[in-house]
């Protein structure tokens, strides 16, 4: 008897052949695809009948610099979104991988779900993620005037610049940071007795 994973994954190697990559773990199935099959594999994903990927639930960004204590040698960013297909019931995540780490770019798949607007808007703002044809394409949680993308591992912790609000000018006004740089280490201080009755 085949379970429901088995069958997921005999779907997704007829619908997608040799254009992915997959992985099993904790029963789930993971796919991995490059840039310039990411669109094709999305619209497999949603329009194959034997599939039927009808909802996108996530996406999301992610920068793998250092990632595994420093031993990753893939790309550096990657797009990761979960499906769902109600009438299936069974969910798959894709992970596409930007060809170029300095600009970092993936086709927008708006036109197949639209609710996945927000969710690339969100990955560009916060790790710099640019998806080509998006509509819309603009920062959604930073400032207009952010500069950098606040995910990235290499981003500063203090920022490029901090805004107050100036008195004499009657507006907020954006500076350098004047936040020295300092390295926290923690004390941990107990009393002799901690830990005995």
């Amino acid at each position: 008897m085949t379970t429901q994973l088995e069958k997921l994954q005999t779907a997704l190697g007829t619908a997608l052949g040799d254009r992915v990559s997959t992985t099993v773990a904790l029963g789930e199935i993971t796919l991995e695809v490059n840039a310039a099959n990411y669109y094709g594999v999305m619209q497999t994903l949603r329009d194959d009948p034997t599939l039927g990927f009808d909802q996108l639930i996530d996406l999301c960004g992610v920068d793998y610099l250092n990632y595994g204590d420093g031993i990753w040698e893939g790309q550096r960013f990657a797009a990761v979104s979960h499906l769902l297909s109600v009438k299936h019931n069974w969910r798959v995540r894709v992970r596409a991988f930007c060809a170029d780490d300095d600009m970092p770019l993936l086709p927008s798949v708006t036109p197949l779900w639209r609710a996945v607007n927000w969710y690339e808007r969100e990955a560009f703002d916060m790790f710099g993620i640019l998806f080509e044809n998006h509509n819309d394409l603009r920062r959604i949680l930073t400032d207009y005037g952010f500069i950098g993308h606040p995910f990235r591992k290499d981003f500063p912790v203090s920022g490029y610049v901090e805004m107050r609000y100036d008195p004499e000018q009657k507006r907020v006004i954006y500076q350098p940071v004047t936040i020295e740089p300092r390295e926290n280490v923690p004390r941990v201080i107990r009393e002799e007795t901690y830990g005995i009755k």
